[in-house]
């Protein structure tokens, strides 16, 4: 019999190393936390900047808007123009969201991420800064194109992408900084991540209406939970500037049951106003996938939210996003 090492005692080698390093170069162009690799190329140092991650829960939220608008149906101009809203939604309103976060949290950032490409000096400010204006500008240009595709009276999408830029500038800027406060920055978070670009996809193939932005603000209630998981890894810094994370204001533990049950409980909530508008299907389905859901949540995140905040992303977090084309299909098929 042959004695053998754990495979995590094994040497490191050419090819080991080679793909721990490609590993870690597409998780910092993803925008991931905990990839310290130096990039000198310009180009994917702005795409970092931008977390392109952080661009496909908006998305999907375009995609549930469009489900929920009843409107949408499947031609080569719906899904170019829907295509063109998640454009606007994704990497140019996210991308500017992100970029401008990452300028106003660098001195966070020399504390917790030292590596990233402001206070790592990978990048100028100026450079920075024009990045901001250029997405920002871009982002808005596209939406007022799709309020005239749609023939909208009123610029609903324009005025929905001024709104959700100036919630993302509010919330990194001083002097208000919404993210100094761990319930209203999360859930100014959360509304940004779901609510807004579920508007958007309804109201480019709908008619958007008070009863949809009432619900899915309410929904938005369990994106505050998914909010709280990126403020784990920060602690440390946002204790040292006093940012009131919920981790540091609760404690690890006592904030990691606050993430699951927000979103937990509103998605519960979602499933009985699906069942309340007769929509038994759709809650039924909506309430089978919270169960995995839950599972992943004591398997991971609440026995070590620091160290398995990827994997509990990865594993329970598609639960919610196809709840939440679920219940954008549902309303779709009853009259709000």
């Amino acid at each position: 019999m042959t004695d053998t090492k754990p495979e995590e005692l094994q040497p490191e080698t050419p090819e080991t190393e080679a793909k721990d390093d490609r590993n870690a170069r597409s998780r910092q162009m993803l925008g991931m936390k905990g990839a310290d690799v130096k990039e000198t190329s310009v180009w994917k140092i702005r795409l970092q900047l931008m977390k392109p991650i952080t661009w496909i829960p908006l998305i999907w939220g375009v995609l549930c808007g469009a489900a929920s608008s009843g409107g949408f149906t499947w031609t080569f101009e719906n899904v170019a123009v829907s295509l063109a809203c998640m454009l606007m939604s994704g990497p140019l309103l996210a991308g500017y969201t992100q970029t401008m976060n990452d300028y106003y949290d660098r001195e966070i950032d020399a504390i917790n991420e030292p590596y990233r490409p402001i206070p790592s000096g990978a990048i100028s400010l100026p450079q920075v800064q024009a990045q901001v204006w250029i997405l920002l500008l871009g982002g808005l240009g596209v939406s007022y194109l799709l309020d005239l595709w749609a023939g909208h009276s009123f610029p609903i999408l324009l005025a929905l992408a001024i709104g959700g830029s100036f919630v993302s500038y509010i919330y990194s800027a001083p002097p208000l900084k919404l993210k100094k406060n761990g319930w209203l920055g999360n859930y100014a978070l959360g509304a940004s991540y779901i609510a807004l670009p579920w508007w958007a996809g309804h109201a480019l193939f709908g008619q958007l209406n008070w009863t949809l932005v009432i619900l899915t603000l309410f929904y938005s209630l369990s994106g505050l939970g998914i909010a709280i998981v990126n403020d784990f890894k920060s602690v440390e810094g946002d204790r040292a500037l006093g940012l009131d994370s919920l981790p540091v204001m609760f404690g690890v533990k006592q904030a990691s049951w606050i993430c699951v049950l927000m979103i937990d409980v509103f998605q519960a909530l979602m499933a009985a106003y699906l069942i309340s508008i007769h929509q038994n299907l759709y809650a039924t389905i909506l309430i089978l996938f919270i169960i995995p859901q839950i599972t992943f949540q004591d398997m991971y995140f609440l026995r070590d939210p620091i160290k398995n905040d990827v994997k509990y992303q990865a594993s329970a977090q598609p639960f919610l996003v196809l709840g939440m084309l679920v219940t954008g299909i549902a309303l779709g098929h009853s009259v709000i």
